[in-house]
């Protein structure tokens, strides 16, 4: 088996499982981050929503901070901070501060969208007025606030001067290609449930790209599903939770994360069964040959310089076996797991 040569790292939603408390869906966060720090993952990055029941990714920073607390060397950062919810000054003083604690280990990904309902954005807003339209200056506050101390105002993010911390654009549409490009920054397409505009997002990025003081050149990560598991039908099985998962978002309900079923038809009508099909339709699934066959294909078209994978697998132990079977596929390590 060749190696495919790529980083890999992980995204997680921190989702309530069915029969759980969220004191145990956090702590299956913490597990999951050290299992994939062992596996050699490049980064973990934890998401942010509001108003949901059946995900703990509410207070994104405090989760990193005890992300990196349980953690070595991992690199632990935001899929992402939902700028509109957000001050830049109080984003640049948390992370300031955890980056003077954890030096060298912190991502900070930043999106444009609120996370949540539109009546549960309104209540977090920090404004009245519409801070979506306002992310590209944010975006630029943030790189101030962490940048030299002599470029900046007289208001300053202490502890966050002169720690340039890393800086994600995150997008699942075309918007945020451009700005990436823009500000020559590392940019990350969210495929694992919006892949419609992935191809067109890509090239734009790559084609509009401008060399910064960050990056001389496009670094390109795209986040996809994985499920992972050691036959194909086994896998396809275990995806069925990430269906139910989707059919959650489809219908707006908020349902824990599901244990598998042998046929999601009784679950769902044909127009929902279509819907998460085509919110789902950038994942690879399968036993580690299927994997690897798919994971080349990609590779071979969009050629990006990272993979970010979701994994919405009920057992999670088999959650994590998802995860050492993809990075045993990057590794080119075909025979490694004997059970």
């Amino acid at each position: 088996m060749t190696s495919i040569q790529i980083p890999v790292s992980v995204l997680n939603l921190a989702p309530i499982r069915k029969g759980q408390e969220a004191k145990e869906a956090i702590d299956d966060m913490v597990d999951l981050a050290q299992a994939t720090e062992k596996m050699g993952y490049t980064r973990y990055w934890i998401a942010e929503h509001h108003n949901t029941s059946t995900l703990v990714s509410s207070a994104t920073s405090i989760l990193i901070k005890h992300t990196l607390e349980h953690t070595e060397h991992i690199r632990v950062g935001s899929g992402g901070i939902m700028l509109p919810n957000h001050s830049p000054l109080v984003v640049a003083e948390q992370f300031g501060t955890m980056a003077t604690i954890y030096p060298g280990r912190l991502d900070l990904g930043l999106g444009r969208a609120p996370g949540t309902d539109m009546k549960t954005a309104s209540a977090l807003r920090r404004s009245q007025h519409d801070s979506v339209y306002t992310f590209p200056d944010d975006v630029h506050s943030l790189l101030t606030y962490f940048g030299p101390e002599e470029l900046q105002s007289s208001v300053k993010a202490y502890p966050g001067v002169g720690t340039n911390i890393p800086i994600y654009i995150l997008g699942s549409s075309t918007d945020s290609a451009f700005l990436a490009a823009e500000l020559g920054l590392p940019y990350v397409f969210a495929a694992h449930f919006a892949p419609r505009y992935m191809e067109e997002a890509i090239s734009i990025y790559r084609n509009r790209f401008k060399p910064s003081q960050y990056l001389d050149s496009p670094y390109m990560i795209v986040c996809l599903n994985v499920i992972a598991a050691e036959s194909d039908e086994e896998a396809k099985f275990e995806s069925t939770t990430m269906q139910q998962f989707f059919l959650n978002v489809i219908r707006g309900t908020q349902t824990p994360l599901s244990p598998p079923v042998e046929n999601m038809d009784h679950m769902w009508s044909p127009p929902e069964k279509e819907m998460a099909a085509s919110m789902t339709s950038v994942t690879m699934l399968g036993s580690k040959n299927s994997i690897q066959e798919q994971l080349t294909s990609f590779q071979e078209k969009y050629n990006v310089d990272e993979i970010m994978a979701v994994s919405y697998i009920f057992d999670h132990d088999k959650q994590k076996r998802s995860y050492e079977i993809l990075k045993e596929v990057v590794d080119g390590e075909m025979f490694k797991h004997t059970k």
